[in-house]
């Protein structure tokens, strides 16, 4: 039996209300799981698809953010219309974004009020299709 996993979630955004409480929270728990902080910033911190941020001025913390992958722009095209369709609400059109050369993605809030995103990277070559996880018994 084995277990293919790692192409659902693109990336989790957290937005947090006392950013320093929650990045040493976040540091002691990856320190313990062995899981690095690979960037940082003034109120911001990434560990692999995790990201966390200030939350700014007086706004709440946000629900969470969501982002799955998408194969091409097609798709996510296609993931924009049919969240629409089915109740969700604009939140950002698809398009390109500055976050690197080649990323198209599209926002909608879920009728929670969730940010859900679908993204294409561009072109790329991928290690592996999935991580690949055989429970030893």
């Amino acid at each position: 039996m084995a277990f293919h996993t790692g192409r659902l979630i693109d990336h989790v955004h957290l937005r947090a209300h006392d950013f320093d409480k929650t990045l040493k929270f976040y540091k002691a728990v990856f320190d313990v799981l062995g899981i690095p902080i690979t960037a940082s910033g003034k109120d911001w911190f990434q560990a692999d698809e995790l990201f966390v941020d200030q939350t700014p001025g007086d706004i709440l913390p946000s629900h969470i953010h969501l982002a799955f992958q998408a194969h091409n722009r097609a798709m996510v095209d296609a993931f924009y219309e049919a969240a629409l369709a089915a109740g969700g609400q604009d939140n950002g059109p698809p398009g390109e974004r500055d976050y690197h050369p080649g990323y198209y993605a599209a926002f909608v809030t879920d009728p929670d009020g969730n940010n859900i995103e679908a993204v294409f990277h561009g072109p790329s070559k991928r290690s592996a299709a999935s991580v690949v996880i055989e429970p030893q018994h």
